[in-house]
């Protein structure tokens, strides 16, 4: 019994505390809990009862490096404060605590309710100046001990990883033989990988490879808790997993994520793995693992993930190409605040820049109508296209017969892999006692769920092989004369109706990076910022509500009215101001008629009286006119030329003239008086038909 022990520390509780690091420990190190459960024999050797001896192992499998989630270390530490504690025994400190500021606090209250602490080594106390030093001393070895075996630990771990060599866990598609890492040697995983890779290249979007693998009822290996391989229904976060996985690049990294700490309420949340950008990657070594794809594309995969994402604010993205009409979405940028400009279909499509007003209640920056803007740019692109159409076609038709020809192997190799599963069911339900009716019948529906899953695999495979053309398409003379044939077809596969919006964008988005809008009173000025730095200005007209916010209104308004005072027509005044470079307030590249008309009208100005007769030669005579010089009724002359007794060529106006001859003249007067039968004037007719506008 030590001298320190006195009645009045025998009077109160004599805890035992307990703590392994982990569940490991917990699990592995049972030598080392036995000793400390056997610090309760040592109690009863210093002088406690029975009855008064506590164990607290509440915080076995808890780290000491913090007491912030220890609940058997905060409950001792509130009991030592009540003085219903008169000794603490563990095994050594670094039990109680491994970090200073959890240490001191425990041997201030001890000290001040004269508490005893004990280890293996003796008995002390926080009150007195030696006790403090012992006890402080310890308190800070342990503490310099647990940063010395992590950084031992840290710098054997960085080392190996440096090289490579570190033993992560490995994707599915990847084993590791004897210290060697191998691709599967299941061809249906390994093709199945390489599908969902050039799917992806290929449509762009994780949910559209997701929804066309469930379409063809093709699954995704996956692994289970255990590390076992098994296959399961395709979902966006299996697809995304696999595109985002450097080891498929080949690539062995360390430190994709990092630690970040949490609200400290809940022992869940108290750290939380956050992804760290491609280029903060603590260790990248390239070439490490066999590959499924090279780092270029890997990269490339990287970009459009990133890109896809729709926070157009936070992480300057341009989002997926979505349905609707507006050409530019998430590409379109405000020239004035520099901030992303969105789209707004409500009372016709235009962009919109709100930003400032959504986020600090000021107006709104701009706002453009789409339809010229999205014309414009529209034009840019397949002009810009046009020199690299030829090459492009070529480019996707062979991505797509890879696309095509990878669809149909893996529908192959899952007819295979259902074939082989249906007959693993069956071996296991001939081996089955037929007496044992409780395993042969879950045996038995096991077997028949299998051939389902065939049937249904085989009835996918054929539908898909009806659709595959039976021979690839050669490409010799005949091939290069098809695509000859289709260059410069692509304006017209980009406005037949077939085309969908979101083609349209995605076509755009390959030479596009960005286009930025900024709006003058009668125009927009839009800048084009192509891949690769290059830079396109277009300065597109607009439709304005009136006349006065025309750069040039003042001017026109004088011009016509100074035209329509000379009686000059409607349409002609708004050719003439067209062909000066005068346009309307409603339309961006003429002056119409009825914009003459309702200035004119304002300002009091009468039309020009209209002609209401035609002019013509004064060597022919009108019917009425030949009627009245004869003195003959006219509708004779009608009736004489339906009943075609008058032989007459009508003018392009539908009437009729005369040449005032006197052959002609006595010709009719004959018809009149019957001395003739017929009269034709046909090689008599003028060659302009004699008529003049007036």
């Amino acid at each position: 019994m030590s001298e320190l022990i006195q009645l009045a520390h025998l009077k109160r509780k004599a805890v035992v505390y307990i703590r392994q690091s982990t569940p490991h420990q917990v699990v592995s190190n049972q030598e080392s809990l036995r000793l400390q459960y056997a610090l309760s024999q040592r109690a009863r050797e210093l002088g406690w009862h029975e009855a008064d001896i506590d164990v607290i192992d509440a915080d076995l499998g808890l780290s000491g490096a913090s007491a912030a989630h220890r609940s058997g270390f905060q409950e001792l530490v509130g009991r030592v404060g009540l003085s219903e504690v008169g000794l603490i025994l563990s095994v050594d400190v670094t039990r109680l605590a491994r970090n200073c500021s959890d240490w001191y606090p425990l041997l201030d209250i001890c000290g001040l309710r004269g508490c005893l602490i004990a280890d293996r080594d003796g008995v002390y106390d926080p009150g007195s100046a030696n006790g403090r030093l012992l006890l402080g001393l310890k308190g800070t070895i342990s503490e310099l001990e647990l940063h010395t075996i992590r950084s031992r630990l840290t710098t054997g771990l960085m080392a190996k990883a440096q090289r490579g060599e570190l033993a992560l866990t490995l994707p599915v598609g990847l084993v590791r033989e004897t210290g060697v890492v191998l691709k599967d040697p299941d061809r249906s995983v390994q093709d199945r990988l390489g599908l969902v890779f050039d799917l992806f290249l290929k449509l762009r979007s994780i949910a559209k490879v997701m929804r066309i693998l469930n379409a063809r009822g093709l699954d995704l290996p996956r692994r289970d808790r255990h590390g076992a391989l098994h296959w399961a229904r395709a979902t966006v976060s299996a697809v995304a997993a696999i595109l985002k996985n450097p080891a498929y690049a080949g690539a062995f990294v360390y430190g994709r994520t990092r630690m970040r700490d949490t609200a400290p309420d809940s022992r869940s949340a108290a750290k939380a793995k956050v992804a760290r950008p491609l280029e903060e990657w603590r260790i990248v070594v390239k070439d490490r693992y066999p590959a499924y794809i090279d780092w270029q594309t890997y990269e490339k995969i990287r970009s459009i993930v990133s890109d896809n994402r729709a926070e157009y604010m936070r992480t300057k993205t341009r989002g997926i190409p979505r349905d609707g009409d507006l050409l530019l979405h998430g590409i379109v940028w405000c020239g004035r605040c520099g901030h992303k400009m969105y789209v707004r279909y409500k009372g016709g499509g235009e962009y919109v820049c709100n930003h400032l007003r959504t986020h600090s209640g000021l107006p709104a920056c701009q706002h453009i109508r789409a339809e010229a803007v999205d014309a414009a740019v529209a034009e840019a692109f397949l002009s810009a296209l046009a020199p690299a159409e030829l090459d492009a076609l070529s480019r996707a038709r062979q991505a797509q017969s890879k696309v095509d020809s990878a669809l149909l192997a893996n529908a192959e190799r899952e007819v295979e892999r259902k074939r082989y599963a249906a007959a693993l069911a069956q071996r296991q339900y001939d081996r089955v006692d037929p007496d044992n009716r409780l395993v042969a019948t879950e045996l038995e529906r096991r077997w028949e769920s299998a051939l389902m899953e065939v049937r249904a695999a085989e009835a996918a495979l054929a539908e898909q092989s009806a659709q595959q053309p039976t021979a690839p398409m050669a490409m010799g003379k005949a091939f290069t004369g098809k695509v000859v044939a289709l260059a410069g077809r692509l304006p017209q596969i980009w406005a037949d109706p077939a085309t969908t919006d979101a083609h349209r964008k995605s076509l755009l988005r390959c030479l596009v990076d960005k286009v930025v809008l900024d709006r003058t009173p009668e125009s927009a000025l839009v800048r084009i910022v192509w891949r690769g730095g290059a830079v396109t200005e277009l300065d597109v007209k607009m439709r304005v509500t009136a006349i006065t916010k025309l750069a040039r209104g003042a001017e026109m308004r004088v011009r016509l009215l100074e035209l329509a005072k000379t009686g000059m027509p409607d349409d002609e005044i708004a050719r003439l101001l067209t062909t000066e470079g005068h346009r309307a307030a409603n339309c961006a590249d003429k002056v119409l008629p009825v914009t003459v008309q309702r200035i004119r009208l304002a300002e009091g100005i009468k039309a020009p009286p209209s002609c209401r007769r035609w002019n013509h030669d004064p060597g022919y005579l009108s019917t009425t006119a030949l009627a009245a010089k004869l003195g003959i009724p006219v509708n004779w002359l009608y009736v004489q030329i339906r009943e075609k007794r008058l032989l007459i060529n009508p003018q392009p106006t539908g009437a009729y003239l005369f040449p005032d001859t006197s052959v002609v003249l006595d010709g009719v007067q004959n018809l009149r008086n019957h001395v003739i039968g017929e009269l034709d004037l046909r090689i008599c007719q003028p060659d302009n038909g004699g008529y003049q506008h007036g």
